[in-house]
């Protein structure tokens, strides 16, 4: 299949692209001009230079594609470089479903995210939107909500290269967040790591598989961890141990609150905001629902952080 990727050239779009070939597809990708060496097997993708709000770029993008992947997501929004949530994750979305609409490209697959509501922050609300559009686009549509992914991120950053980074690299103490004045719950909201591979694999499975149009599956991995058990986890992989101390969010949020328009630092009011109500999948069946089984979180799945 020729399939068109939006997003292609970050850490899920280049391991999908990896996949794909394997599976002897043909990615088509939307490469922003000057991003062209992000691509990872240029010799076996076709390359449309453009971005998102391109329409003759995306137009030249779906031609002829037989499915259209959109990917593009980001953490954090810098409004003054044009850089939104909304810009990104809700209106490229329906920019693409109207190409998609007039190119006749009828398979569409969206990368939401779990824990995604129309009244939480305003990155959950882009993705909502992004799932209603495509729902009531009449595209044959899979949408795919992953928890946080992780695994080897071949030269781009994903969440544990981040948090070794940010927070156990730091001479500082890892901060154990939590709500209210007293720390009883500190560090223990859970997160469920899903690994890229296994997210590869289920988008790849997707497009030749009629059973998952129409359907939404939230991707987490087999286990809930705490927060502190995941900092612990991802010091071990480092070959270091990490002081640990309590944290509340409400003064963290306040600092971010004043600071998160820097780039430099290192958290948003938003991202504190989601971290404390954990990302985990209520029904973890996902997975099961799609006949693979997801790869277990640990030491042994995290040597990339030592290169």
């Amino acid at each position: 299949m020729k399939v068109a990727i939006i997003g292609g050239t970050g850490f899920v779009g280049t391991h999908l692209c990896d996949r794909l070939i394997q599976e002897g597809h043909r990615p088509r990708l939307l490469v922003r001009p000057g991003s062209e060496s992000k691509v990872a097997r240029p010799a076996d993708c076709d390359i449309v230079r453009g971005d998102v709000t391109d329409r003759a770029a995306l137009e030249q993008c779906l031609e002829g594609s037989d499915a259209v992947i959109y990917l593009i997501g980001i953490l954090r929004e810098f409004p003054a470089r044009g850089i939104t949530f909304d810009g990104l994750q809700r209106a490229g979305v329906e920019d693409t479903i109207a190409v998609a609409q007039s190119k006749g490209v009828e398979r569409f697959i969206l990368m939401s995210a779990n824990g995604v509501k129309p009244d939480g922050t305003a990155y959950q609300r882009s993705k909502f939107q992004a799932e209603a559009a495509l729902k009531a686009s009449g595209l044959r549509w899979t949408i795919f909500r992953p928890s946080v992914i992780f695994g080897d991120p071949q030269g781009r950053m994903e969440f544990c290269s981040q948090l070794k980074k940010d927070i156990i690299d730091s001479p500082i103490p890892a901060p154990l967040f939590f709500a209210g004045l007293l720390p009883m719950d500190a560090g223990a909201f859970q997160l469920a790591p899903v690994h890229i591979r296994d997210v590869a694999a289920a988008f790849t499975l997707a497009l030749t598989e009629t059973r998952t149009e129409s359907q939404t599956y939230s991707l987490c991995g087999p286990q809930r961890l705490s927060w502190k058990a995941i900092l612990t986890t991802i010091a071990a992989a480092s070959g270091k141990t990490k002081r640990m101390l309590p944290a509340p969010a409400i003064l963290i949020r306040a600092t971010a609150g004043l600071l998160d328009r820097y780039p430099w630092f290192p958290i948003s009011r938003d991202q504190i905001q989601m971290l404390m109500e954990g990302n985990v999948c209520d029904e973890n069946d996902s997975f099961a629902r799609l006949g693979l089984t997801p790869t277990a979180f640990g030491v042994d799945q995290l040597g990339y952080l030592n290169r």
